[in-house]
């Protein structure tokens, strides 16, 4: 069962985003799921883009276009 997930409430895409065009797509590696994640856009432009552990729900990284990148675990 994969542990992250990275979604959004907007089509993702991006080179390193293996389904463009979807709102959420799986990863079992969180730094895997960060970097996707970083190097992905949601179109609309700006709009939030999620790193999720599953198992607990957590938010363990967000990002827009406008504001670069935060991650929650610093």
């Amino acid at each position: 069962m994969p542990h992250y997930r990275i979604e959004s409430s907007f089509p993702i895409f991006g080179h390193f985003f293996p389904d463009s065009g979807s709102s959420s797509f799986f990863l079992n590696d969180w730094a895997l799921a960060v970097v996707v994640a970083a190097k992905s856009f949601t179109r609309p432009l700006g709009q939030e883009i999620r790193v999720i552990f599953v198992p607990s729900g957590e938010v363990v990284y967000r990002k827009t276009t406008t504001d670069r990148a935060v991650s929650v675990e610093d």
